[in-house]
């Protein structure tokens, strides 16, 4: 049955969801001038979160793709931080007032490629245009082959609570098909630092369905993850999509599995975690019984957003720096991606955004199905249609898609609830790609549904 399942839902190329309308559907009508608009428009005291992006890496590892450069030298990354400075200044100004920050996510490239008493700088000039409380909670991703001790101490300093550790693999074979060589001993060492510096919970990311991957490799390399006590586990797909990100052609597409091995591959991984003691989160996130993030699933209230999984439920993200996205109640934001455009822009005095989408009460509605459907694998349809002020109707009926999963054994639909099956959970997005108004129209390639 899952082969067959497989076979017809896994090779499909759809979007992870992390935001609905995904990024593909933003546009140049809404811009610079209709963010600031939203700014000025946001609750001061309702809560917010910030996410800054940091674009730079010592190497390119072919796997990646976010939007990254590579830089031996310090003085782009001095030169960049300028323009991120300026920009804070400048979205602070537009919005009129002081934001209560509730989480603030540093992302990349390698945050902590910047040096210590820099990341002080800006976590400083944050809390100066920017209400945080002693709730605020502070997440950074870190390159556990570039952190260093003194650089673990700043961010302890500077009220980081969270470190997302980039892992990927520790099989050497598969390391040196990636480009990234990173010893487990390496790894250790920076969890060591950074627990020492006070950083509460450590995060890992590891990838299935990299280039010669195994099961067995797959195995042991959760086991030695797990030896070393991490908080929370994120486990992704390699999303292998070369005509959009170059450097993956370096990747050989003979070394990759196919569905139904990178089933086997995910499934493996989550049989070590849970026989560890960890509790699967969602499509590929992992955590401790007594962590926050376990709490939230259980109660109904995990979310997700353009970071995965999270707890966090502010209605407005603010995105800092080249590329990077952001949302208010109204519609989503996104940055100059290009960095040399993105400091023309913050130079003139402007913010960057170049594009955006304006969110209409059927896209609240939708995100709100897809939203559910991908946090808890069942959603009450006829419910959420209701509190939006629609007929269910609208999704259910005449839903060709729903009815073939219906008919495939992957969801049950009682009453205006559908229920993903258990064994069925890995095609989940195509489950909740039956609620997206837009997909055929994007024109864009996404990564494969399992």
């Amino acid at each position: 049955m899952k082969t067959a399942i497989l076979e017809k839902y896994g090779e499909a190329r759809l979007p992870r969801y992390t935001s609905y309308p995904t990024a593909p559907r933003f546009s140049a009508e809404t811009d610079a001038s209709t963010y600031a608009g939203w700014l000025r428009a946001a609750p001061a005291d309702a809560g917010a979160s910030l996410y800054l992006h940091i674009p730079f890496c010592r190497s390119m590892c072919w796997y990646c793709g976010c939007h990254t450069l590579i830089s031996q030298q310090d003085q782009p990354i001095l030169d960049y931080l300028d323009v991120l400075r300026a920009e804070i200044r400048l979205v602070s100004a537009t919005a009129g007032k002081e934001l209560a920050i509730d989480h603030v996510h540093f992302g990349g490239g390698t945050p902590t490629i910047m040096q210590p008493q820099e990341f002080i700088g800006l976590m400083g000039l944050l809390r100066e245009h920017f209400a945080f409380s002693g709730r605020s909670e502070i997440a950074v991703e870190i390159d556990p082959r570039t952190l260093s001790a003194e650089m673990a101490a700043a961010l302890g300093d500077s009220g980081v609570q969270r470190a997302s550790l980039g892992v990927q693999s520790f099989d050497p074979v598969v390391q040196k098909a990636i480009n990234r060589m990173q010893s487990v001993e390496q790894t250790a060492d920076a969890v060591a630092n950074l627990r020492a510096a006070g950083t509460q919970s450590i995060n890992f990311d590891l990838i299935y369905g990299l280039p010669h991957q195994s099961v067995a490799s797959c195995i042991d390399t959760a086991e030695q993850a797990i030896a070393l006590k991490p908080d929370r586990l994120a486990v992704f797909g390699y999303a292998h999509i070369p005509s959009f990100k170059k450097h993956q052609r370096m990747i050989d597409e003979a070394t990759l599995a196919d569905s139904r091995g990178r089933d086997e591959q995910a499934e493996a991984i989550a049989a070590t975690l849970l026989a560890a003691g960890y509790r699967r989160i969602g499509l590929d996130h992992y955590a401790l019984a007594d962590d926050d993030m376990v709490r939230a699933l259980e109660d109904g209230s995990l979310r997700r957003n353009f970071q995965g999984y999270t707890t966090d439920d502010c209605e407005t993200l603010i995105g800092l720096g080249a590329s990077a996205i952001g949302r208010t109640r109204e519609g989503y934001v996104q940055n100059e991606v290009a960095p040399g455009g993105y400091a023309r822009r913050i130079g003139s005095g402007s913010l960057a955004t170049v594009k955006g989408y304006r969110l209409t009460d059927e896209d609240r509605l939708r995100a709100a199905v897809i939203e559910r459907l991908m946090c808890d694998f069942a959603v009450d349809v006829s419910a959420l249609c209701r509190r939006h002020g629609f007929d269910p109707e609208l999704l259910l009926a005449g839903n060709v898609g729903l009815s073939m999963l219906e008919d495939d054994g992957v969801i049950d639909i009682d009453g205006g609830v559908i229920r993903v099956r258990q064994e069925q959970r890995f095609v989940i997005r195509a489950v909740a790609a039956c609620f997206d108004a837009y997909l055929d129209q994007s024109g864009r390639t996404h990564s494969r549904a399992a």
